[in-house]
């Protein structure tokens, strides 16, 4: 069997306190994957401890962006540099440790199937140890909109994701046009228009060991907004 070329990736922006934690920890159970880390211009550095691991670490790649782009174009921007590269997969995941690198393993594992595999807080063996209301946002979020989308899929809102590069025929996520952090949720929209099945696994998704939420609250009423307009787009079918 081919020795799979795997990308993790991930984005960042003042991730100084975790960055150091998640490369280490993604080389322990994905040792010979490269990592691709986008950061944009973070004020508390981050780039700089970065740059110091790449001297020890010749498949650490960085890119630096000059100021603060969002979530959905650095995305967009690693899933360009996956199909350039010519990676089999693509795995996405947050910076901040809310995502156990320790999953990447049977993310991985199931690509070798599926042509998309999403790390699910909602099946059985899945756990989501926020609090308050931001665990009640998360998880009745996630049932309102697959009652009101009809997709089968129980993860809408998280970045934890596998792509197998050469399974997912003219699906691009550049063709999601939602920007901000509704962009996941438009991606699985995207997926299920283009018919492409969706393996659920169960991850547990830790609140974030250092730094604060960079979720705006106004993002609550944007993202009702984008599901309103996708469902209505998914169900007249343009």
């Amino acid at each position: 069997m081919k020795i799979k070329n795997i990308l993790v990736f991930t984005a960042t922006y003042n991730e100084k306190d975790n960055i150091k934690n998640l490369i280490n920890s993604i080389r322990e159970n994905l040792p010979n994957a490269s990592i691709l880390i986008i950061d944009d211009n973070s004020p508390d550095n981050t780039q700089e401890i970065i740059k110091i691991m790449q001297s020890n670490d010749d498949k650490l790649n960085l890119i630096i962006r000059e100021k603060k782009l969002g979530l959905d174009t650095a995305h967009k921007e690693a899933f360009r540099y996956a199909l350039k590269n010519n990676f089999d997969f693509l795995v996405t995941m947050d910076a901040d440790l809310s995502h156990d690198p320790k999953d990447l393993i049977e993310i991985v594992n199931h690509l070798d199937e599926f042509p998309f595999v999403i790390g699910s807080r909602y099946v059985e063996g899945g756990k989501c140890l926020m609090k308050g209301f931001r665990l009640k946002l998360s998880k009745y979020g996630n049932i309102f909109i697959k009652k009101l989308s009809g997709i089968d899929c129980n993860e809408f809102t998280t970045s934890y994701r596998g792509f197998n590069l050469g399974k997912l025929d003219d699906f691009n996520l550049s063709d999601v046009n939602v920007s901000g952090y509704s962009f996941f949720m438009g991606s699985i929209f995207e997926i299920n228009k283009k018919k492409i099945p969706i393996k659920e696994v169960p991850i547990t998704f830790y609140d974030r060991h250092n730094g604060v939420s960079k979720i705006p609250r106004i993002e609550i009423f944007r993202t009702l907004k984008t599901l309103i307009f996708l469902t209505i787009k998914k169900f007249l079918k343009i």
